[in-house]
């Protein structure tokens, strides 16, 4: 999968680059707005930086729409709600706050992508995570030993999210997002209850650990010890 990264910070972008092609990825670095725009290479997913030094990124986000329905994920060290809910009506379609991890970044691109890109039949059955558990991701169904779990809405989705990418940690803020909606500003009691559930519908199978002012990590049971 090719990757166009516009990011000015050459740590950040370094970091992001190593990481993504550790993974598999192609990287093609740019550093402004306007190579962004004037990139003619081929990419599948842009990791878009708002704080270009040649222009506004959410003004690169806004052109890059109007040409095509690349996905565009933007990484951003703002945190005012006002930039995230401008960069999601300008076309974005994630968005990842600074500071992050690469696993992060993985696992936003690859749930964006698989909204993007179906599957072929020879990969579209389930999603296998150890050897009790497997998510049909294109029927939204669940199965433990073979037995379909039933499931409210929300919980599907909070598990279907933490198993892009097993044994990376996701913040609250992260989480609601992804799950609940990219706006929201209640509680975030609900997101233990349904911890919870996942928690005692799946025990024996998966874990999710708590990490303390932070959020969570699901880790995959197999043959009795949780995945590294």
């Amino acid at each position: 999968m090719q990757v166009l990264l516009v990011e000015d910070d050459e740590p950040v972008a370094e970091s992001l680059r190593r990481g993504l092609t550790r993974y598999g990825f192609e990287v093609e670095w740019v550093t402004t707005g306007g190579a962004a725009l004037a990139y003619e290479g081929p990419y599948d997913v842009v990791l878009l930086d708002l704080g270009l030094p040649d222009t506004d990124g959410l003004d690169v986000c806004k052109a890059l729409r109007e040409r095509g329905d690349v996905p565009i994920i933007v990484i951003s060290a703002r945190s005012d709600e006002t930039d995230r809910v401008v960069g999601l009506e300008l076309g974005a379609d994630d968005y990842v706050s600074k500071p992050f991890g690469v696993r992060e970044v993985i696992a936003r691109i690859r749930a964006v992508m698989r909204r993007f890109q179906p599957r072929t039949a020879a990969e579209s059955g389930p999603d296998r995570y150890g050897p009790r558990l497997t998510i049909d991701r294109k029927a939204a169904r669940v199965r433990l030993d073979g037995e379909e779990v039933p499931l409210a809405p929300k919980e599907y989705d909070l598990l279907a999210f933490l198993t892009e990418e097993p044994g990376a940690l996701m913040s609250r803020e992260q989480i609601m997002e992804a799950v609940w909606d990219a706006n929201w500003f209640g509680p975030t009691k609900t997101l233990d209850v349904h911890v919870a559930a996942l928690r005692r519908k799946f025990a024996g199978a998966i874990t999710i650990e708590a990490v303390r002012g932070v959020g969570f990590r699901l880790e995959i049971v197999d043959g009795g010890k949780s995945a590294p």
